[in-house]
């Protein structure tokens, strides 16, 4: 059931082999790029068409220098994304967008593509001098290492976990949030950060209590874990949950 009800989530749909194995192959890359299609991704956004179904892809023509390399298709052909230096750099016949507002329109393939190029250019962006040293980070191994031209020390993408969670009660009754700059109407299921030290299930406990106030089961099944979906909002990884609320939530005069 919590397979089949989380087997369409936009943003963990993919149609790529990362076949990260090749990140460091610079042979590869160079016999690669006289194929390779190239994505273009700048601030979190993507390069589409005009209509926001695809993204556009350009032949690399030989070069994939300081790309990223995103994997291959069923063909072997190669995927890369280039990092545009601002927004008014699009193709006159393309348009800029975020993941929220053309994620579910695109393909496996350009969706998969979207969530890794806009993770790393976010990454590239937010960590541009080594946490050891402070000097400049040269790109390496196919953009997912950055490496210090000082004292040499690699730095990686980082993720964070997150839990987003349907808490039901004894009578089947969903807990929901909402937030006062909301729209009116607007509803949420509760989410929240995983904490240092902390487990996802011990996350979901806390965030639900400080958010509403409401308990969650102590037994091991009151917890239920059904899948996850990276969110580059940008470096999380989101963690689904079921819930249990310890004892029913009209107590508080709530319906």
């Amino acid at each position: 059931m919590a397979a089949e009800f989380l087997s369409e989530l936009m943003l963990s749909r993919s149609a790529l082999d990362r076949a990260a194995h090749l990140r460091t192959d610079l042979q590869f890359h160079d016999t690669a790029a006289a194929n390779a299609l190239v994505m273009t991704v700048c601030q979190g956004q993507v390069l589409v068409d005009p209509a926001g179904q695809c993204l556009i892809l350009e032949r690399a023509r030989g070069d994939v220098h300081d790309t990223m390399f995103l994997g291959l298709d069923a063909a072997g052909l190669a995927y890369y994304a280039k990092r545009a230096e601002d927004l008014s750099s699009a193709l006159m016949d393309g348009q800029f967008m975020s993941l929220r507002e053309v994620g579910a329109h695109l393909s496996d393939r350009d969706a998969g593509m979207a969530v890794a190029a806009v993770a790393l250019d976010h990454w590239m962006r937010s960590h541009e001098r080594c946490p050891g040293c402070g000097s400049h980070l040269v790109t390496a191994d196919g953009g997912w290492v950055q490496q210090c031209t000082a004292c040499a020390k690699q730095v990686f993408p980082r993720t964070d976990p997150a839990i987003i969670v349907l808490v039901i009660d004894e009578h089947d009754r969903a807990l929901l949030g909402r937030q006062a700059a909301w729209e009116p109407g607007w509803f949420s299921t509760l989410a929240g950060f995983v904490e240092a030290g902390e487990s996802a299930e011990a996350a979901v406990r806390r965030e639900v209590f400080e958010e509403s106030g409401v308990v969650v089961g102590a037994h091991s099944g009151d917890i239920t874990y059904l899948g996850s979906q990276p969110w580059p909002f940008p470096q999380s990884l989101m963690l689904g949950f079921h819930a249990r609320a310890a004892d029913p939530l009209d107590h508080r005069g709530w319906q």
